[in-house]
């Protein structure tokens, strides 16, 4: 269902622009860009519909991205994906001092629109504040407080923002563009890219790639369009720069590449668990114990990660994260290497240990036969995800927790003794 009904507005303003004579200076329509800020949901950045009313001497920022963790169902809503965010509205010099306060960018961009278009989109952010319209169903990709902006400016152009930009390549995926703006983080950028699913890694247009204020911005301020008086007109009419942050890590303009991380930490990890393997053959009790636990400790990471990318798959909202291939080898049955790296540890009885040496080779096993399918399948263009980094990363630990424990013990007493 789209934002707002286009038979509704049509009727509605038409009945409006009828009943009153509007001068070319009442209004003055403007976009206000911020830029990231310190929390991770303002890493992004963020942007503002600001309306001038000369009529009234009032200036009013239109905020589409409020959200609120006082709401009752506030951490059910975030788990399941649903969360709700509304509209609301403040003085525009108290909103852009507040940003300016926080040390984030601030660009104003004022539109070139006749004055029955400004008055459309003013009554448009009015009737986006009634009870009725004020909230929505927050997606990130698609559903977000650039994307609302972005239709109202393109009502306002007849569409032509859309039809410059809607068949037009962007250069990045989704993916790419989400990490261009985190990449100083590597934990939570590591972190948010294995939950996002194969959906966010195809082409995108320039038009999809305004969910994200910066591009909006970008976008608005290349637009030529034409007016009901088939006059072109430039929609930017001018670019005010009010403040520039100090000390922020700047956006990148080319994503970094994580599978060097991956390899490296997969390998010294690898490396790792033949130093486990090593001290097992030489002092078997303690090494019996180490590697135990360390095989509890690994399924409770990857089996733990699995678990959560299980339910995001199945049990939410959350659409990005859906078609996500890193479930074929990291995935809840890994967590079963929980309960059974302890009974391997503290296993005194042959038969015992050798169950649970069985079960926990034959898991990893199977995650490593998952992260080579996993990689094979990507071979047709439907199951292409950009989740290298994360086979890397598991492939060496998972062969290596695959490998008989007694039979490496041989070999490493072959060579070393």
């Amino acid at each position: 269902m789209r934002f707002i009904s286009c038979v509704f507005i049509s009727l509605f303003l038409a009945a409006s622009l009828t009943a009153q004579v509007i001068n070319e200076n009442d209004l003055t329509v403007k976009v206000a860009l911020f830029g990231p800020g310190d929390e991770i949901f303002s890493w992004w950045g963020h942007i503002d519909l600001v309306i001038d009313d000369e009529r009234t001497g009032r200036s009013a920022s239109y905020d589409f991205g409020v959200f609120s963790y006082e709401d009752n169902n506030f951490l059910k809503n975030i788990v399941l994906g649903r969360l709700l965010y509304n509209c609301e509205t403040l003085p525009t010099e108290y909103n852009i001092n507040w940003y300016i306060t926080n040390n984030r960018d601030v660009t104003i961009y004022t539109l070139d629109l006749p004055p029955e278009k400004k008055e459309e989109i003013r009554q448009l952010a009015e009737m986006s504040l009634l009870p009725e319209n004020q909230y929505y169903i927050y997606r990130f990709f698609d559903n977000n407080c650039t994307t609302r902006i972005r239709d109202i400016i393109d009502m306002a152009v007849g569409g032509q923002l859309k039809a410059r930009f809607a068949n037009e390549k962007f250069h990045f995926t989704l993916r790419q563009q989400v990490r261009c703006n985190i990449w100083f983080s590597p934990v939570i950028e590591w972190f948010l890219c294995f939950f996002l699913g194969q959906n966010i890694d195809s082409e995108i247009t320039f038009w999809e790639a305004m969910f994200l204020p910066s591009e909006l911005a970008g976008c608005i301020n290349e637009l030529m369009y034409t007016d009901e008086n088939g006059i072109s007109r430039k929609l930017v009419s001018n670019m005010e720069t009010i403040c520039r942050s100090q000390g922020r890590f700047p956006v990148l303009d080319i994503p970094g590449k994580q599978w060097p991380q991956g390899f490296t930490v997969g390998f010294i990890a690898a490396l790792f668990l033949v130093l486990l393997f090593f001290v097992q053959a030489k002092f078997p009790a303690i090494g019996q114990a180490a590697l135990g636990i360390t095989y509890s400790l690994f399924g409770l990471l990857f089996g733990g990660a699995g678990l959560l990318l299980f339910f995001m798959n199945f049990f939410t909202s959350y659409d990005c994260t859906y078609y996500n291939a890193n479930l074929l080898f990291c995935n809840p049955l890994l967590l079963a290497s929980f309960p059974l790296g302890i009974k391997y540890a503290v296993a005194r009885n042959y038969s015992k240990r050798l169950f649970a040496e069985t079960s926990l080779r034959l898991l990893w096993f199977l995650a490593a036969l998952g992260i080579i399918v996993s990689m094979l399948i990507k071979l047709l263009p439907m199951f292409w995800q950009k989740n290298f980094p994360y086979q890397i990363l598991m492939l060496p630990i998972a062969l290596t927790l695959s490998l008989e424990p007694s039979g490496l013990k041989k070999i490493i007493q072959r060579f070393f003794y």
